[in-house]
This record gives C-alpha cells, sequence and structure tokens, in this order.
C-alpha cells in the first residue's frame, strides 16, 4: 500500500507540474486565451511548478527507499 500511495502522489505531483508550468509559459508567449488558467498569475505559476518539482523529487525518493 505505501508503494500505492508514493506513485499517486508521484502522478499527482507531475500533473500540477506539468499544469502550472503550461500555463506560465503559454502566459509569457502571449497565448493568454488558450492558458489553462488563463494565465492569471506568474507568481503563482512559478512558486506551483517549484512546489511541484519539490513533491516529485520528494514522492520518488521515498518510493525508491521501499523497495
Amino acid at each position: 500500500m505505501p508503494k500505492a500511495l508514493c506513485l499517486i502522489s508521484l502522478v499527482a505531483s507531475i500533473l500540477i507540474l506539468v499544469l502550472f508550468l503550461a500555463d506560465a509559459v503559454m502566459g509569457l508567449i502571449g497565448m493568454h486565451e488558450v492558458a489553462p488558467m488563463r494565465s492569471a498569475s506568474l507568481l503563482m505559476d512559478i512558486t506551483f511548478v517549484v512546489v511541484g518539482g519539490v513533491m516529485v523529487y520528494l514522492s520518488w525518493t521515498t518510493y525508491r527507499e521501499q523497495r
């Protein structure tokens, strides 16, 4: 069960990372109308990309320790 929870958190954090990274990139290149969250705040996007990356790292290292 702990392995499944690690994998679920890994997938969730990758989704968060991709979603906010796409929003930030599309907002920066001027495609506001097709951005996932209409590029509401660049600071929020950057914060969630960093947090998502940290979550990916923590989930992956925890999963590797359980083998």
